[in-house]
């Protein structure tokens, strides 16, 4: 007989349903980004493009922050050390995944992407005193299972060397990140965690950005941007990113960064329904490791009853 770990102590159904949903909308939304950033990175160089979507993300969530708190608790909140987590999980891991893919190429970055689940869970069991039970560890292999499908990746095109080891860095960087937002910064809420953590990031990437244009490395193109392009420079920033981030912040406070992180494994299977809508082919091997993952998930977070 199993139990939901919904049913535990202190761990209540409605938390958790909270924060499934949340973890959904928060990778559907990061979703919407990538069409977008094709888009864009087809004038703009990825470290300005980074930069401007990390300013303008910043901007509406410190507008939101301020509305949300008020300034006084703004202004009262630990503002240096969520400045360092986001630049050393977010900006940092950033820049990482970028210069993997550079070494390597996007397929690979993608798979280095789809294992962040084992980081974030071997953070919660070394930190976190996470028990690894049976439902729990079958539940994993299903989410890495059914993420290896929806990236629609051939192992055989996977570029192995010093750039996939980057990629793996990355994104334990941004698992570590998400953890420690909301373990690290406890007195703040999940709106402030989210701001004050990007804002590291932001500033993260506006010196790297400082840095390349000062050695005249290639990355900072900037092009003039008309309608189309300020409606996809907004999505990819607002809501790719911003909102998005909100949502994922307040997921990782529901449910832990390990089961919120098997979420994310499903982000190619919502980018091919945004192409889908767009006049796209449906694939049905993305559509069936979104299945498997979904399955995962559910999976992992129950239990053998006592």
């Amino acid at each position: 007989m199993t139990q939901s770990v919904w049913d535990k102590p202190g761990n209540a159904p409605g938390k958790a349903l909270r924060g499934n949903a949340i973890c959904v909308a928060a990778v559907a939304l990061f979703a919407t980004g990538f069409p977008a950033a094709e888009e864009l990175l087809k004038t703009w160089g990825p470290i300005s493009l980074i930069t401007a979507r990390l300013v303008l993300a910043c901007a509406l969530l410190l507008l939101m922050w301020i509305i949300a708190d008020g300034w006084r608790r703004v202004v009262a909140a630990p503002l240096l050390r969520g400045l360092i987590i986001g630049a050393t999980g977010f900006g940092a891991g950033a820049i990482l995944m970028l210069v993997a893919q550079d070494l390597t190429d996007p397929v690979t970055a993608v798979l280095t992407a789809a294992t962040m689940p084992v980081t974030a869970v071997a953070l919660e069991v070394l930190f976190d005193g996470r028990r690894l039970t049976r439902n729990f560890v079958i539940g994993t292999c299903l989410v890495l299972l059914g993420g290896y499908l929806a990236t629609g990746v051939d192992l055989r095109q996977v570029t192995y060397g010093g750039g996939i080891l980057l990629g793996l860095l990355a994104t334990a960087q941004f698992a570590w990140g998400s953890r420690k937002a909301i373990k690290g910064l406890p007195e703040m809420s999940a709106l402030g965690q989210c701001t004050i953590t990007l804002c590291g990031a932001m500033l993260f990437a506006i010196a790297t950005l400082a840095v390349f244009e000062m050695f005249g490395w290639s990355g900072t193109d900037i092009a003039p941007l008309g309608p189309w392009g300020w409606s996809m420079l907004l999505l990819y920033s607002l809501v790719a990113m911003a909102i998005s981030q909100a949502f994922w912040i307040l997921g990782v406070s529901h449910l832990g960064i390990g089961i919120a992180s098997f979420h994310l494994n499903a982000a190619p299977f919502y980018v091919m329904l945004i192409l889908l809508a767009l006049g796209e082919v449906w694939d049905w091997n993305r559509a069936l490791g979104a299945a498997i993952l979904a399955v995962g998930v559910v999976l992992a977070q129950q239990r053998r009853a006592a």
